[in-house]
């Protein structure tokens, strides 16, 4: 269960963050998502719904059999246009496997992958969390986070990213509403784009890029814009997005797409943040690159930056005075 502080169910339905999405090629039509799922999952309501799936709070009869008090779990399936094609339990199959590698505390939890015999709906069973997405706190601070807060949402962010990269996954499509601060810590969810680095897992299903394609357009890096392949690299364009925001308020390059602003040349005017720090600007100005051959910084590149001390009052007179 996913469920924000403010608006239970708009974490993935914001008008702004929705993906571009291209599909074809439909298979058989399925049955409508049944209120009751493997005989042991009870739908109770519909929390939000996204460019491909929508996410439901449910309650597990077998845990509340048991006497379980919290019984209740999150369910997300593929909405009804999406799992009408060949692709679409591999889709979220490929979501549970690349989630469930990922050990990590700021990582969203997921407990298992399913299908429901009479529907054939494909479902994943989740941690439930409640609290605000990224996007609803920036709606609260019109000019960035001060330094204090903005750290503490970075740093945990980021170690999330360097734990999935290091374990060999790409997160997709990170953006605001794609994090979410549950009151037990900062979670990072919906690795339904992601993939495997190449190389790594290669037993999972491989989905047909041609006929699934989907990214939000103001994160999605240069590279994934003109057709190329997800990349570390790419990961890191969106995460360098976000954390502009939260420094500043403002998208870095006006909320237009990395295409639109290179053609603009909005990277030559692009100004550091007045809440960030200056130690962290050459690391995040990097992770902003339109090139992805210029971006270079990693997950954990970027995590040293905000992680590192704030320089003394002498260290910052010692380097004007020497630059």
């Amino acid at each position: 269960m996913i469920e924000t502080a403010q608006q239970p169910s708009s974490a993935l339905t914001r008008l702004a963050d929705s993906p571009h999405v291209a599909v074809s090629g439909r298979s058989q039509r399925v049955c409508e998502l049944p209120e009751l799922l493997c005989k042991r999952y009870k739908i109770e309501r519909l929390l939000g719904v996204g460019g491909m799936g929508a996410v439901y709070r449910a309650r597990d009869l077998l845990r509340e059999q048991y006497g379980d008090p919290e019984p209740y779990v999150a369910i997300k399936t593929l909405n009804e246009e999406f799992a009408e094609y060949p692709d679409a339990n591999a889709l979220l199959y490929t979501e549970f496997a690349l989630t469930s590698r990922l050990r990590h505390g700021n990582v969203i939890r997921l407990f298992a992958f399913d299908i429901d015999p009479g529907s054939q709906r494909a479902f994943i069973t989740m941690e439930p969390l409640k609290g605000p997405t990224l996007d609803q706190l920036l709606e609260q601070y019109p000019e960035g986070l001060p330094w204090p807060e903005l750290r503490s949402i970075a740093l945990p962010l980021l170690q999330a990213l360097t734990c999935a990269h290091e374990a060999g996954v790409l997160h997709g499509d990170l953006k605001p509403s794609n994090v979410i601060l549950a009151s037990d810590g900062l979670r990072l969810f919906d690795f339904g784009l992601g993939q495997p680095l190449k190389g790594l897992l290669n037993s999972l299903p491989r989905l047909s890029r041609k006929r699934i394609a989907a990214w939000t357009p103001r994160y999605a890096a240069l590279e994934l814009l003109n057709g190329e392949a997800l990349s570390s690299a790419s990961d890191i364009y969106a995460m360098g997005c976000i954390l502009y925001e939260l420094s500043s308020g403002l998208h870095p390059y006006s909320r237009l797409t990395a295409k639109q602003a290179k053609v603009m040349e909005q990277d030559r005017t692009l100004q550091k943040p007045a809440r960030l720090p200056t130690h962290c600007w050459p690391a995040l100005r990097t992770a902003l690159a339109f090139d992805k051959e210029q971006r270079q910084i990693d997950a954990q590149g970027l995590l040293d930056a905000f992680a590192a001390p704030r320089p003394g009052l002498w260290q910052r007179c010692w380097t004007r005075v020497t630059a």
